[in-house]
């Protein structure tokens, strides 16, 4: 049994609401996606989202690069190789792992069609009977964020997930709101994506979050400054999370060499997809490090791929993929009932992809012979 096409869709998916983050404000996002074919008719689907402040990866030249030198790594390649087509993959091209992450995703789409099997069921079984996820609320007013977090209880949620500005002043301020707001039993998650940049202005920051009684603050400094996560970390209670700072199992051991933090978001389209980001978890199982499944904002695709890999892992506690929930619309189906995803019990991802949507958000569209 070997790959012998590929299809590939650059899109991008239309958002509900602008999308604010410290660094970006997205109107749409972009996605790559991908469907490869075996000799036996089998197809699975993969997704890419390439994003420049997180890895370096633009939304055209990594669709150049996926049809280039990716793809014909795959020739001769059973999708139950994927030790091989990741070995292939990285020799080919250095980085670029939103692209890898595609071809991933789609070889174990593949892998449980073709065995009838459920994703989970190919890395380890479920370890969780469900996943919740957070409402993630992004930057605005106080009272914009405060409203947005009492309509997000109110429909159902039973966590939030803050994203904040970087100006550390009206970050406190927008905390303060919400927490008076919501009351102090709501669980509060907060993300800076490395916008308080200096360790002094983060400490502050952090010392004004003691009494908020947040569950964690994530990426509040650059990814390279793991010293000074890590004597962050002496100054607060507050436990601290790094995103952006790990993207490989390099970057994981040495955030755990340098004890720069106390929970890894891991994220399918920073690592290369579901194999390398399974064995990163187990990395920081060893190291006595709980684990979330964050989101680059992807459609049902690499969403399920995401919570596939998270419910076949202990040590992975918390997800946060919700991107299909922000989309007017998606090429998947991925089912939500909040603050519950719910997999389906079905061969491969459980997904079911509309190509008339694709073609429809489709800005470019590729059949490759592998």
């Amino acid at each position: 049994m070997k790959i012998i096409r590929a299809e590939i869709w650059g899109i991008h998916l239309p958002l509900k609401e602008p999308f604010v983050v410290s660094y970006a404000r997205f109107e749409s996002m972009p996605s790559i996606i991908l469907k490869l074919t075996t000799d036996t008719g089998h197809e699975g689907f993969g997704e890419a989202v390439p994003d420049e402040h997180v890895t370096g990866e633009s939304f055209y030249g990594s669709y150049a690069l996926l049809e280039k030198v990716i793809l014909p790594q795959l020739k001769g390649l059973s999708p139950f190789q994927i030790e091989e087509v990741h070995h292939r993959m990285n020799l080919a091209l250095k980085g670029n792992p939103s692209i890898k992450a595609a071809v991933d995703i789609a070889c174990y789409d593949l892998m449980g069609k073709i065995t009838g099997m459920p994703v989970y069921d190919l890395i380890g079984g479920k370890a969780h009977d469900s996943l919740s996820y957070p409402k993630v609320i992004s930057i605005g007013s106080s009272e914009k964020m405060s409203e947005a977090a009492l309509a997000a209880l109110e429909g159902g949620y039973q966590h939030l997930k803050i994203k904040l500005s970087g100006d550390a002043v009206f970050d406190i301020q927008r905390l303060q709101a919400i927490r008076s707001a919501v009351g102090e039993d709501v669980p509060i998650r907060v993300d800076v994506n490395q916008g308080w940049g200096t360790y002094e202005t983060a400490k502050r920051a952090l010392a004004q979050c003691e009494d908020l009684n947040l569950d964690w603050v994530e990426q509040p400094l650059v990814p390279e400054a793991f010293a000074e996560m890590n004597e962050l970390r002496g100054s607060t209670k507050t436990p601290l999370m790094l995103d952006e700072s790990i993207c490989s199992e390099i970057d994981l051991q040495r955030a755990i060499n340098t004890r720069a933090a106390d929970k890894i978001n891991l994220k399918l389209m920073k690592s290369g997809g579901i194999y390398p980001v399974i064995n990163m978890a187990k990395i920081a199982e060893s190291a006595g490090l709980k684990c979330q499944i964050g989101s680059m904002v992807e459609s049902s695709i690499g969403s399920a791929a995401g919570y596939h890999a998270a419910i076949a892992r202990k040590n992975i506690e918390t997800t946060e993929l919700t991107g299909p929930l922000l989309f007017s619309e998606d090429p998947g189906n991925l089912t939500y009932k909040i603050p519950f995803v719910h997999l389906a019990e079905k061969p491969g991802l459980g997904v079911d992809v509309d190509e008339q949507v694709l073609e429809k958000l489709s800005e470019c569209h590729k059949i490759v012979e592998v």
